[in-house]
C-alpha cells in the first residue's frame, strides 16, 4: 500500500512540474508573416496574426535537421516556420526565445523524355 501511495505521488509531482515547466510563457507557432528590427509577426494555424517584441536578450535559433544552431535576428525571413517562447507584459508579447526554420522545398517533378 505505501508503494502504491508513493507512485500516486510521484505521479502527480511529476505531472504538476510539466504543466509548470514554462511559467507564464505563451508559445507562438507558424510562419513568418512579416520582420521588422523590433519585432516578428507570425501567421497562426487558425490564421491570426500575432506581433511578438524583440528584445535585447531573445534567444535565436536556428532549426537544422535535428539540431539548433545560433543565428541572428537577420536571419529570419517571410515564409520561415517559427516557435517563440514569450512572456507578456501588458498587451504585448515578448520573445524569449526564437526557433526557426526555413520552409520545406516542394518536391520538383522531371520533365519527361
Amino acid at each position: 500500500m505505501k508503494l502504491r501511495s508513493l507512485a500516486v505521488l510521484l505521479s502527480i509531482g511529476l505531472i504538476a512540474g510539466t504543466a509548470l515547466a514554462h511559467g507564464d510563457k505563451k508559445h507562438v507557432i507558424g510562419t513568418v508573416e512579416k520582420t521588422s528590427a523590433d519585432s516578428v509577426t507570425v501567421k497562426t494555424a487558425d490564421g491570426k496574426s500575432v506581433e511578438v517584441k524583440l528584445v535585447a536578450t531573445t534567444t535565436v535559433l536556428l532549426r537544422s535537421g535535428n539540431a539548433d544552431k545560433p543565428a541572428k535576428l537577420s536571419d529570419i525571413a517571410v515564409g520561415d516556420r517559427v516557435v517563440i517562447h514569450a512572456t507578456p507584459k501588458g498587451d504585448t508579447l515578448e520573445a524569449t526565445e526564437v526557433r526557426f526554420s526555413a520552409p520545406a522545398v516542394a518536391a520538383t517533378s522531371k520533365p519527361k523524355s
